[in-house]
Order: C-alpha cells, then structure tokens, then sequence
C-alpha cells in the first residue's frame, strides 16, 4: 500500500486489499469492527476480503443497491447493528461498495456516539473517483438528494482498481463522467486525454493511471478548501442541474445513476457559461454532442421546467435565496457562486431538450 496523494490525504491505491485492511483493523479491537455494504457489493466484491482478519458475519450489515435506498431507513439499520453490536467510541466502521453506502456509511459513523472512524472501500468507479474522497457524507430525505449530512474525512480510502472488473457498462460510464468535470474544471490537456479514451471499450491498465490522475485532481481542490466555502466549489460543476435531474427522475419512478445526471447537467452548465461568461458555443456543441454520444438524453418537455427549477432552489450551495452554480469561462478557468436569472435556466433546459 502506498500513498496516492498528498501527506495529508488519507487515500491510498492499494495492491494486496486483504493485507491492507488488515494493517487498519489491527489498531482496532476486533469485535468493535464492523462491515456496512450494499447487496451489489457484497456480493461481488466482499469475498476478496472476506477473509481478513477482524471482519465477521456478525457485525455486517447487508442494506439494497440503489441511491434511493440512502435514506432514513437504511440508516437506522446502521445504528441498529452498531448499537446492538457493542460498537463504543473507539469502534471502526468499513463501509464496502459504491458512492450510497460511502455516504451513509460516513455519516452513520459520524453521528453515532457523536463519531467513530471509518474507511471506506469504494468498488465502483464513481466512488473511486469522487464519493468516497473528501469527507463529504449523508443520506438523501423528503426527495432531495444529500439533503441532510456532514463533512468528515474518512480514516483512510482503500482503492482497488480491480474492483471495476466486476461493474457493467453503465456504472462504469457513470464514474467516467466525474472524471471528465475534473477535466473541465482543471485544464483543456486533461479534456484531450479523456476525449480520446474510449470508456466504452475500455483499457483497464490506462483507465488505472486515469483514476489515480482524477484523484489527483480532486483532492486538490479538497485540500485547498476542505469545508467547501470556496475554491472545492468547483467540483459542484453540473450538479446544479444533474441534482435535479436525479430528483426528478427518482420522482417519476426512472432512476438515473448519478454520474449521466451529471453529465447533462453539465451540458445545461456548459450552455451558463456561454450566455454568462463567454464560454465560446462552438466547444459548448463540441462538448454536449461528445456528452450525448457517452451517456445518451435525458427526456423531459417544457412542462418539467417549473418543477426542476424549484428542485434546484433546494441545492446546498444556494445562499440568500438564490441558486448558485459553478460555471467555466473556458476549460480549467472556473468562477463558483455564479448567479442566473429564472429564465436563463429555463433557457438552458430549452437549449438541453433540443441538442439531440
């Protein structure tokens, strides 16, 4: 095991996982460990460690897949097992799976008897690349994504790129648009690179080297500004929209995994920042149309314009009653607390539901 990022970052690419949770576990009491992890996961991915030394049958909680299941219930189920599990203040929590049992996971730990340390293992490659890294942790509540958490870094994040082997093609196109919003956001020669991999087909040895790059950029802006009140603002880019996006769709009963949300709320964002910065349109149509050949059109007619609208007056960046987003003068020159009138939003929904 070795460092990925900073001495201050708790990240690490790992290459024996069993040996390495081990080292970790080894500083804990062993019955005060506990495992959360989704059915997903647990199935395809916890018998690589099932074996470590420290993790039991008896202190695992099994919750469904799915980001509607990050909610209420599923964390009650968490405290239940810590709780009737024995779990103390020196208790560690591994959570095993994508980014919804990292943020539950998170926020279950550090909320139960006021905090306890947990690691996660990320197995998809969302979570690899953003979910589980930054300290950002909570559950969804009322039909509003993350509405309610807290930000607390994890005591390490193990990550075993082999994990991806195991994911179908949408998860992994999913976790690919994270990595092209660190793109935009860092610099046009990361675009480029990413423009040419063919995440559909993917190499796995490159996508490898492309995951520790993608890390590399997030926690630059996490360390710069780690309670989000500045700069890590950034890595909002096309949540604004994809948020609700993702909120709507899980209303209509037509989920959408994180990662193509962010993907057309990145092309509405993109659209922002060409009537308000000046992002030039030709890369605007550059972008959306190479978006739209990765991870298709999200459907919706001007009738939804109102409702996702209000959606977005929920976001957690908003301040004084206006919605914020993070826009790009060009790629890798960002400007964050940006504001927009109603109908320019509307404008850029109108701009999204004609491209294809």
């Amino acid at each position: 095991m070795y460092p990925l990022l900073s001495k201050e970052s708790n990240v690490f690419i790992v290459e024996d996982l069993k040996k390495d949770i081990e080292y970790f576990i080894n500083s804990f009491q062993h019955d005060k460990v506990f495992l959360l992890s989704d059915e997903t996961a647990y199935e395809l991915c916890y018998p690589k460690i099932k074996d470590a030394i420290g993790l039991s049958a008896d202190r695992t909680v099994i919750i469904p897949s799915g980001d509607h299941n990050k909610g209420i219930e599923s964390l009650s189920k968490v405290w239940h097992l810590l709780s009737h599990g024995g779990a103390d203040r020196k208790s560690l929590l591994i959570t095993l799976g994508g980014g919804m049992p990292c943020d539950l996971g998170g926020f279950a730990a550090s909320t139960f008897k006021r905090g306890i340390q947990f690691i996660n293992i990320p197995t998809t490659l969302l979570a690899q690349v953003d979910a589980s890294i930054g300290g950002k942790t909570g559950i969804n509540f009322e039909g509003f994504k993350n509405e309610v958490g807290v930000f607390n870094q994890a005591t390490a994040v193990l990550i075993e790129t082999s994990f991806l082997d195991t994911l179908d093609g949408e998860n992994i196109i999913s976790g690919f648009a994270e990595m092209l919003k660190h793109a935009f956001i860092y610099s046009a020669d990361k675009w480029e690179q990413l423009k040419n991999y063919d995440i559909k087909n993917p190499d796995y040895k490159l996508l490898k080297e492309l995951v520790a790059d993608s890390i590399r950029i997030k926690d630059h802006f996490v360390q710069n500004d780690p309670l989000e009140n500045h700069i890590r603002k950034a890595l909002n880019f096309g949540h604004t929209f994809g948020h609700a996006f993702e909120s709507l769709a899980m209303h209509e009963n037509r989920p959408v995994l994180h990662g193509y949300a962010v993907a057309f709320g990145m092309i509405c964002e993109l659209y922002l920042s060409h009537i308000r910065l000046g992002f030039p349109m030709p890369l605007v149509m550059e972008i959306a149309n190479h978006l739209e050949a990765i991870f298709g059109h999200f459907e919706f007619d001007k009738a939804h314009f109102e409702e996702l609208y209000q959606l977005m007056t929920h976001d957690k960046k908003n301040e004084s009653n206006q919605i914020n987003f993070t826009l790009l003068e060009s790629i890798g020159k960002i400007q964050i607390n940006c504001q927009a009138t109603k109908d320019e939003v509307f404008d850029a929904l109108h701009f999204y539901t004609n491209i294809s």
